[in-house]
């Protein structure tokens, strides 16, 4: 008991002189603390819960109150207690539930009599979600994670600063809105993380605002197909149901009943769920999630809600908590995060709720049936619906103003971590712990520490040790977090697409690409960066370099501004349609030089925001002296006699509207304007910084781009596109993400084919982009008039290999795709994909036909990243 009475010494000897402080300890029958247990105060609609100790706390205004006492698996207790001055203790014992098996007369083909309880429960799911037209509560939250075992090493990098433990402990109180029928506001009025005075929550009670009364439930971060709940519509389609009896809650028969999956890895929960016997509404849940069910990144996650009538026919959750277990990569650990609501406000729906009643009578009972103590029915009874009635709108009482309601879903209020201790003391409706109390002094304490030069300078000394992963792979940063200032170099081989140091083209032969970018940050998070660049080509013996600067001014909107300029070498497809370390490979090994090239002396000046909500602008204006480049090297490792020539294509591209695609050197004045629209984007408003969260509806982004004949400029011409595009979820389906671009050209009176509208081609065995082709060429296509382009991916996540035994066990995903292409030579150009992704969970494997005006043009396999 030490630690109980140490911890109120620390948070609540501020508030022991207020009046209204009632405390204490539920436990078991052995007497050992129920964590999680449930209280539930009728005359004020509020609940809170015990902490992982069993230990709870509540202030209340003086009067006369009903305590509910309630934890899953044991029986209800109710206490009347009248609250006056000072501090009361009030220590709770629960004994385990006694469930009751009704004596029935039943036939060997009967049912189990769940699956009668639960058809009543889904014929009615759809009233008791919406029989709250709008409702407010105050939610407390609180999410806590800890790891178990820590790995000295993660993928040959240095695990540095981390420790078993708690490593994250985070509260919040919000104010969180709702109005049928989708429209929901948060606002966090008080926020405090462990170790982090000035930093901000990221909980968020709308997020745990979930509903097994939806047919499929989407947690963020756990499936990408969601889950089937088991009052969904289809459920018995997923589920088995057992009844496993009832027992009496406060005048009330509830029904417990276990929900069994039919198929192993189906995405559904197993556990069991409480149904009120009569309005046959949820009571409280207690169901879990494992791998099987699909989740990624955690073992298992268990959902345990307890619902209570926070007005009158109307039950809304008084608590949840989602616990969950992870292992991976040598790190072990677990956590939860839950949530109290109280102060509920609620406007009905309905003046009078739905009911459900027979229409037939029983069957009448022969001599060949028996009697035994399992409920189950002799005959399904048919089931009428009776109808609820709705409040008449001149009854209606509104709780919001619709103001209250926009597309910023959240907002973290710039006061909420400044509230002390007494102030948490007095909010706080869930004790801390002793780990938790002696977790926030710890960390409160070590932060001026950790953040001192002397800390911070040990840990770099740790992070900027190079590694052979670092210099070859993913790149090298030096790093001094003390004052935030970061030194960033590109990899000697970037496998992954980006510029590498070391690299090979028939132009410039062995290349070596250095790219170095400095990086200040402030407190206000804005920051600039200063990117050199410094190329050489040892065949054609030039050397190129850039400078690049770039200013992030305003972090809400996003509002950044960038100057550059040198001499450099570019692809003439502004698209960069083959990576520097492909080309290396196919020019070296098959001796196919892909990549074309061209040099340009330039200056470029560019800006981005987010001018509105949802509406995005970025453009540039660019002046260039554009020189063409030549071969100068047929070495490969296959290296033979014969000129360059016959071995390697011309720097020159093919291109079907061009009978030729070179140029003589020239200036090109350009200018591009880009404005993308989201419609109906929410967002999240933090004191720092805005989280926009995307939309129901697609994106539409129109781009223009001219040439301008001024200053010198030889290029002049015009040009427009409109795209859309959008990522849509089809639950249990899968996902589908596709986009349609249509452009046009006009005043084409002098361009070149750097000028031309690209699309991203391939034509190797390493899948380029997948929102662009896979095996078209790079140029042939490219094109100064109208075009058209449309690409499609649906990726099954699952839903079609899960049906098949002993392959779901690889849980491999299938995905399908279709791209589409129309110019004045391509005519109809259409690729077929199949492919499954997943694969060791990164791979990806597709297998690509395409047809040119519905003849069979090519055919090929390629192999990617598909997470």
């Amino acid at each position: 008991m030490r630690h109980y009475y140490l911890l109120f010494l620390l948070f609540l000897l501020p508030a022991l002189s207020m009046a209204g402080v009632l405390r204490g300890r539920i436990t078991d029958e052995n007497g050992k603390g129920l964590p999680f247990a449930s209280i539930y105060i009728k005359e004020a609609a509020s609940g809170t819960a015990s902490n992982d100790e069993g230990y709870y706390q509540l202030q209340l205004s003086p009067g006369t109150y009903t305590f509910e006492f309630k934890y899953v698996g044991y029986r209800a207790k109710f206490q009347t207690v009248t609250i006056g001055e000072g501090t009361q203790e009030l220590n709770v014992q629960l004994q385990p539930e006694v469930l009751n098996l009704k004596e029935v007369i039943v036939r060997a083909s009967d049912e189990d009599p769940a699956y009668g309880i639960m058809r009543n429960a889904i014929r009615l799911g759809k009233y008791h979600q919406n029989e709250a037209k709008a409702w407010s509560a105050r939610v407390y939250m609180k999410g806590v994670y800890r790891l178990d075992k820590v790995p000295p090493k993660v993928l040959g990098i240095k695990v540095v600063d981390v420790d078993t433990g708690i490593v994250y402990l985070s509260e919040s109180v919000s104010e969180l809105s709702f109005k049928k029928p989708n429209k929901i506001n948060e606002r966090i009025i008080s926020s405090k993380v462990s170790g982090q005075k000035k930093g901000f929550s990221f909980n968020q009670a709308s997020e745990m605002n979930i509903s097994f009364y939806d047919n499929l439930m989407k947690v963020e971060g756990l499936s990408e197909r969601g889950f089937v709940s088991p009052l969904a519509n289809n459920a018995f389609f997923y589920y088995r149901f057992e009844y496993l009896g009832t027992f009496q809650e406060d005048g009330r028969t509830i029904n417990k009943i276990k929900v069994i999956p039919r198929r192993k890895n189906d995405p559904v929960f197993s556990g069991n769920i409480y149904i009120v016997d009569g309005s046959w509404r949820i009571h409280s849940t207690d169901l879990k999630l494992t791998k099987d069910a699909g989740i990624d990144f955690v073992d298992w996650i268990r959902v345990r809600q307890v619902y209570a009538p926070v007005a009158e026919q109307i039950w809304l959750p008084v608590s949840q908590r989602f616990s969950f277990e992870a292992a991976g990569l040598g790190f072990k650990g677990g956590g939860y995060a839950m949530a109290v609501y109280s102060k509920y406000r609620v406007q009905p729906a309905y003046a009078r709720p739905p009911k459900l009643e027979e229409v037939e009578a029983e069957p009448t009972i022969t001599a060949e049936e028996t009697t035994v103590a399992e409920a189950r029915p002799a005959k399904k009874p048919k089931i009428k619906l009776i109808e609820p009635q709705e409040v008449a709108p001149e009854a209606q009482q509104p709780i919001h103003d619709d103001k209250l309601f926009s597309k910023e879903i959240l907002v973290v209020e710039k006061e909420a971590n400044d509230r002390d201790s007494v102030y948490w003391a007095e909010i706080r409706p869930v004790p801390l712990t002793h780990e938790e109390v002696t977790d926030y002094q710890k960390k409160d304490s070590l932060e001026v520490i950790k953040k001192s030069k002397p800390y911070q300078d040990s840990l770099d000394q740790v992070r900027n040790k190079p590694s052979i992963g670092s210099f070859f792979i993913r790149g090298y940063t030096y790093s001094n977090t003390y004052k935030k200032r970061f030194y960033s170099f590109n990899p000697l081989l970037s496998i992954t697409g980006g510029p590498s140091i070391l690299q090979y083209n028939t132009v410039e032969g062995v290349v070596a690409d250095v790219r170095m970018e400095y990086t200040k940050r402030f407190e206000d998070r804005t920051r600039y960066e200063i990117a050199p660049a410094v190329r050489y080509g040892f065949s054609n013996e030039k050397l190129n370099a850039k400078l690049r600067l770039t200013y992030q001014y305003e972090p809400i909107k996003n509002s950044t501004v960038t100057v550059e300029g040198g001499r450099y070498v570019e692809q003439i497809s502004a698209v960069d349609p083959i990576s520097p370390f492909v080309n290396s490979i196919y020019t070296l090994v098959a001796e196919r030089n892909y990549t074309k090239l061209y040099q340009r002396d330039f200056g470029r000046i560019s800006y981005r925001s987010e001018l509105l909500n949802g509406v995005y602008f970025n453009g540039w204006v660019d002046y260039a002296h554009r020189m063409p480049m030549q071969n100068s090297t047929d070495y490969t490792f296959r290296s033979r006699g014969g000129d360059t020539e016959s071995r390697f294509t011309s720097n020159v591209p093919v291109n079907a509207e061009l009978a030729d695609a070179s140029f003589s050197p020239h200036e090109a004045l350009t200018l591009s304007l880009n404005v993308s629209i989201q419609p109906g984007q929410e967002y999240i408003t933090r004191p720092d910084n805005k989280i926009n969260l995307g939309s129901k509806y697609p994106t539409f982004a129109l781009g223009f781009r001219t040439g301008i004949n001024a200053f010198g400029s030889d290029v002049n011409f015009s040009t427009a596109a409109l795209r859309i595009s959008d990522d849509v979820s089809l639950g249990l389906f899968g996902r589908s993400k596709y986009s349609v671009t249509g452009g046009t050209f006009w005043n084409k009176q002098e361009m070149y084919l750097m000028d031309y509208k690209h699309f991203n081609g391939n034509r190797t065995l390493f899948a380029g982009v997948y929102d662009g082709f896979q095996l078209l060429d790079y140029y042939r296509y490219s094109t100064n008039n109208s075009y058209l382009e449309a690409h499609y991916e649906h990726h099954f996540n699952g839903f079609l290999f899960n049906k098949i035994p002993l392959f779901r066990k690889l849980k491999w995903q299938e995905v399908v795709s279709l791209n589409y292409l129309n110019t004045q030579e391509s005519r109809n150009y259409l690729e077929l994909g199949l492919g499954i992704e997943h694969i060791f969970k990164v791979i990806r494997v597709d297998f690509v036909t395409s047809f040119q005006e519905g003849n069979k043009a090519r055919t090929g396999i390629m192999f990617g990243f598909g997470f």
